[in-house]
């Protein structure tokens, strides 16, 4: 069992390896180093921070519990060099060269194994503008807290560069301190490498109706000043200007590399560490995990670059293994991404419809709105889901949830059903807990295989909300039935002359209203009724007929609707 270990990276990836090599290997000489003086802090909780739901900085560097060098020293076993930069790895002579950025003394550290925790660095773009007073990146606390004292101080009109989920997330915390805040995104819709399309309209139109302008389609070319040094606003590639006070760059990251470059150790295709299943470099006594590392998609085998601090834990874990002599596999990652934006729930595991498709998949997707436990329950909220399945086996490929019921917790469902390779039916009959005030008695998880499975096996046929949008954009000849009830029709529903409603208590009777030559396309307000019209309808003869996946609570298109 080695005796010398060194850790390169003392956030998440580094204290956790080393936390845990210490309790399997008491004698260990364990050392990390970091180069700046905060340790093991919260990171993923900023956003909170500058939303005011947590009020004191010190809790996101451990509460009570002061996370310094004694700390870790005294309770955890091992030493943290803080203020210490690794500058050079020697792999011949297996030492590496850092740097007391307090007094410049140079050291040389030898190790039996190395941990590179090395972390990622928020990317900023080449554009003028970005060293101006008011412009911040959300990188750690310091960042954290002096947004927050520019806020408290001036809060007027902030920008977010990025709509990724670090751009959506603070975006959230600006507008419950009562800022004026825009988001800037240069793809078509916001968080695209996590939502389809349609998830993603319905989360832009939430923002939309919290005061928030989305700006989308170009990326921002400029950061402009006021001429003494501080920012004034943003000005996109197309030539949209947005005056602002404060700038957040939340456009993604980059892994820290420079390191394993300089030492020749390999990059995968994402421009990440490259590693085995052990978390092992190419180098057999080098380690790394974390941010700087690249995983596997466990469902397309793809190498995949997925910055998450729970990611970085796990690890650390496998990492503390591994050198103590346990062999433990990392398995992959399956996507999952989860956030939460003033009171929506948003996440996302597994594939996309467009990257399920993109792999040929035969597709089957669902979107159905429910309840997160009982209505009758006070507090009850429906969450927005979308289920992705392969038609032919019926295997689950991924899922995403919107709204401001609880739906992480159906995403973590359909990530455990990913992990094990489960089917529709399988997601269907998982023995999930029921109470009124923790489900529904079938759960909205559940409710959505079940939806899915319908559809495979040729009983339910559905419309997707962007199908129908280009129906009424061309012109087509179909009849838009609205099963509601008539109080319900006269409140809003949509203004094309196609839309017919004939409440579902009276679709026997007035059957002379719809044309059995033209498609018909029920729905109501989260498709219980609509699909309820459909089986009646085919049991009748008419067998052109599709409901309105997710129907008007999951309509992303609000112009359409009167």
């Amino acid at each position: 069992m080695s005796s010398r270990i060194l850790v390169i990276g003392g956030v998440a990836t580094g204290p956790k390896a080393a936390a845990r090599l210490r309790r399997l290997n008491p004698d260990a000489e364990i050392t990390v180093v970091e180069r700046q003086e905060l340790i093991s802090y919260a990171g993923c909780g900023m956003p909170y921070y500058i939303e005011d739901i947590i009020k004191n900085y010190g809790d996101l560097l451990g509460g009570d519990i002061i996370r310094d060098t004694e700390y870790f020293k005294h309770q955890k076993g091992f030493t943290v060099l803080d203020r210490t930069e690794a500058k050079k790895i020697n792999r011949d002579k297996k030492t590496v060269t850092v740097e007391d950025l307090r007094t410049g003394e140079i050291e040389e550290l030898s190790y039996d194994k190395l941990v590179l925790a090395t972390g990622a660095s928020p990317f900023v773009p080449r554009m003028e503008g970005t060293d101006l007073n008011g412009v911040y990146r959300l990188y750690n606390p310091q960042q954290a807290k002096a947004i927050k004292k520019h806020v408290e101080k001036d809060c007027g009109k902030v920008v977010v560069v990025g709509g990724g989920l670090i751009g959506i997330e603070t975006c959230g915390a600006f507008v419950a301190q009562s800022c004026k805040t825009t988001v800037v995104e240069m793809m078509p819709t916001l968080v695209p490498n996590l939502l389809d399309a349609e998830m993603s309209l319905l989360l832009e139109n939430y923002l939309r109706s919290r005061g928030v302008n989305v700006v989308k389609g170009s990326p921002v070319a400029m950061i402009t000043g006021d001429g003494e040094g501080s920012v004034a606003g943003v000005e996109t590639a197309d030539g949209r200007v947005v005056e602002a006070d404060l700038v957040i760059i939340a456009i993604g990251v980059r892994p820290n590399t420079e390191l394993a470059v300089e030492a020749g150790l390999e990059l995968g295709p994402t421009r990440a560490i490259a590693v085995d299943e052990y978390l092992r470099t190419s180098d057999p006594d080098i380690y790394a995990g974390g941010d700087c590392v690249e995983c596997t998609h466990i469902l397309t085998g793809e190498k995949v670059y997925a910055p998450l601090g729970s990611t970085a834990n796990k690890h650390g874990r496998v990492i503390g293994d591994n050198i103590a002599g346990f062999e433990t596999k990392f398995p992959g990652v399956c996507g999952t991404a989860v956030f939460r934006v003033l009171d929506w729930n948003c996440g996302t595991t597994g594939l996309t419809e467009e990257k399920a498709r993109s792999l040929g998949y035969d597709v089957v997707t669902v979107i159905t709105p429910r309840y997160d436990f009982a209505s009758y329950i006070p507090g009850s909220e429906y969450t927005i889901i979308k289920l992705i399945a392969d038609r032919g086996s019926c295997k689950v490929l991924g899922c995403q949830v919107v709204g401001p019921g609880e739906g992480i917790k159906r995403i973590d469902v359909i990530a455990t059903a990913l992990k094990f390779g489960s089917n529709l039916k399988g997601v269907a009959d998982i023995d999930l807990g029921y109470a009124p005030a923790y489900s529904t008695a079938i759960d909205a998880i559940a409710h959505a295989a079940n939806v899915a499975r319908n559809k495979v096996q040729g009983i339910a046929h559905g419309v997707t909300p962007t199908e129908l949008k280009e129906k009424l954009d061309s012109g087509e000849d179909f009849v838009l039935l609205d099963i509601r009830r008539r109080e319900e029709y006269r409140e809003y529903s949509f203004k094309d002359p196609r839309t017919v409603n004939i409440p579902l208590d009276e679709l026997e009777e007035r059957l002379d209203e719809l044309p059995g030559d033209r498609e018909v396309i029920p729905f109501c307000v989260i498709g219980v009724r609509a699909y309820i019209a459909e089986r009646r309808l085919r049991a009748l003869g008419y067998e052109n007929v599709r409901f309105l996946d997710g129907c008007l609570t999951a309509w992303p298109f609000p112009d359409y609707l009167k």
